[in-house]
């Protein structure tokens, strides 16, 4: 796991390394643009290899003093640099001015406006120090003009493969929101009542300036830590991480110690080669090694609740995703319609007629059934009658899907049955229709930073469900009660489009019961199952349908030498 940060935790770092002495605001800006030159040559290291050419799109703060340092040091590797100003010299804060001042003996800077960075040929790189992680508002549409009208420059015929130009973001793109993860704009038109006419107003808000704001550059060097915002978003392009000499971990807000703290956000990102999750989830012994007396029962009975005839596929899946992960015994609770279809399919898995809510309730007198799976293909009015009864019997318990439903009209009603043993695993569809309030802060338009985030509406979200929240999506944020938050992203070098298929939310599922069978804590089962969830597509790769994602565990359980 690796500690994500908000702006305010890396200012603080920051200052207070500056603080004690070991370090000057000079330096770190010195280490900041040698850092981000180092990334480019890496990332793209025929770079490394030519005299190219760069503009440097430099901001009226820090950030723009980290753009005269790599302005001047890719100078000094031979290159020919532009720089652009956005604000006067002078109203530069100390650090930035003794780097512009530097940079100034290398070569001039010019006024920052379109018409201005729009002129001569289209560079190898371009570097957007413009803003960084302090800024809470939209960045000038005349500078994000001005970043994509390097654009319209002629193409230099010498270079073809570089074609266009590498777009390099310091520390973020400006105008993002690194708490978040999201671009901020300026607040859109009112509303006039004409519905027409708002409609329109509304589209050239966005055509004509919004979407301007939408920098997106092909790597973005981040200092120090990724921010929470980096991890949310696919907006960054390639993530590259400055180590700018912050010194001792245990400076860091919320280090990460067997105990994190419950303030700290922390991202779910692992070398699967190393093994390292067994040791960030201690007693993950997800390989089942030999053990002294262990048999099937030792490692917990899930059962998954099934829909009607047509309707058994996902439970199936989940059921399926259970077993793999390491439940010992997985059973499928069907009603008798669905019996002779299920029956047909399983082998592994167990099959126990389940008719209605006390036929659950005879099933679940059996006490070694201690995780429960409800929700995939169960069909809403079976939901509403056994969501009730499964929370009763107080067992661990994923509700997704159709388990969350069936409750939209009546959300207080479900949060008032959780407990603190169950896991729901929303979309964003679902979330919206249990938590309308926290859905609609989440999806307004973000006009000032720090925006809500994901982060921020599943920490919500756990705490009024009283319960683990699994918020779905590219970047899945998993919250508990107590504030402890992690975040699995499948974006950046970790994506994994082909989960983005019929079914893999089921497996999903189906991942966190077996997990919860085998006595995993909720929150530590969510994230285990969600980690391992993106490795299984990304070890099977294009053309994943759901059904090869439990088939994957066997190869990435030994991937990770357990």
């Amino acid at each position: 796991m690796t500690e994500l940060l908000t702006a305010a935790q890396m200012r603080a770092i920051e200052q207070a390394a500056i603080e004690s002495g070991e370090v000057t605001g000079l330096e770190l800006m010195e280490r900041a643009g040698q850092g981000v030159v180092e990334a480019i040559f890496k990332e793209r290291p025929e770079l490394a290899k030519t005299q190219g050419t760069a503009v440097v799109l430099c901001g009226p703060g820090n950030n723009g003093g980290d753009g005269f340092v790599i302005a001047r040091l890719l100078k000094d590797w031979g290159w020919e640099v532009e720089v652009f100003l956005f604000g006067e010299p002078k109203k530069l804060p100390p650090d930035a001015r003794k780097n512009y001042e530097r940079w100034s003996t290398r070569g001039p800077t010019e006024k920052l406006t379109a018409k201005a960075v729009e002129q001569g040929r289209r560079p190898d790189v371009l570097v957007d120090a413009m803003f960084g992680t302090g800024l809470s508002r939209s960045i000038p549409l005349e500078l994000a003009q001005a970043y994509h009208s390097v654009a319209a420059r002629h193409v230099d015929e010498r270079h073809p493969w570089l074609a266009p130009f590498y777009r390099v973001a310091v520390d973020c793109p400006s105008g993002f929101d690194t708490d978040s993860g999201k671009f901020l704009f300026p607040d859109p038109p009112e509303n006039t009542g004409d519905e027409q006419r708002d409609i329109e107003a509304r589209s050239n808000w966005w055509e004509k300036d919004a979407s301007e704001r939408l920098l997106r550059p092909d790597l973005t060097a981040v200092f120090h830590r990724k921010k929470v915002g980096h991890a949310l978003s696919d907006s960054c392009g390639k993530v590259h991480v400055v180590d700018i000499g912050l010194g001792a971990e245990d400076r860091h807000p919320g280090h990460l110690k067997s105990q994190r703290p419950k303030d700290t956000v922390v991202g779910l990102e692992f070398d699967g080669a190393k093994g390292l999750p067994g040791q960030v989830w201690p007693w993950c012994d997800l390989a089942k090694k030999p053990g002294v007396g262990q048999h099937k029962y030792g490692y917990g009975h899930a059962l998954v609740l099934s829909g009607g005839a047509g309707k058994t596929g996902a439970a199936r899946l989940a059921a399926r995703g259970a077993l793999r992960i390491g439940a010992g015994l997985v059973t499928l609770g069907v009603p008798p319609s669905a019996q002779m279809e299920v029956a047909a399919h399983v082998t592994a898995i167990m099959l126990q007629r389940v008719e209605g809510g006390s036929g659950l309730s005879d099933v679940l007198a059996d006490e070694r059934l201690n995780a429960l799976c409800l929700g995939p293909g169960m069909g809403v009015e079976r939901a509403r009658e056994m969501v009730p009864i499964a929370l009763g019997a107080k067992r661990a318990t994923v509700l997704d899907a159709d388990a969350l439903t069936a409750f939209a009209d009546d959300p207080a009603s479900l949060f008032a049955q959780l407990h603190e043993n169950c896991v729901l695993t929303p979309h964003g569809g679902e979330l919206a229709r249990l938590f309308p309030d926290i859905s609609e802060k989440l999806t307004a338009i973000p006009t000032k930073g720090p925006a809500f985030s994901k982060v921020d509406a599943t920490r919500e979200a756990a705490k009024r469900a009283g319960c683990v929240v699994l918020f779905k999506g590219p970047g899945t944020v998993i919250a508990a009660p107590d504030g402890r938050c992690s975040v699995n992203a499948a974006t950046q070098e970790r994506a994994a489009p082909w989960l983005a298929t019929a079914g893999s939310g089921d497996v999903l599922a189906g991942f966190i019961a077996g997990l919860l069978a085998r006595e995993f804590e909720p929150m530590q089962a969510a994230e285990v199952a969600a980690w391992l969830h993106v490795e299984c597509a990304r070890t099977f790769g294009p053309g994943l349908i759901a059904e090869d994602l439990p088939e994957q565990l066997p190869k990435v359980f030994k991937n990770l030498n357990m």
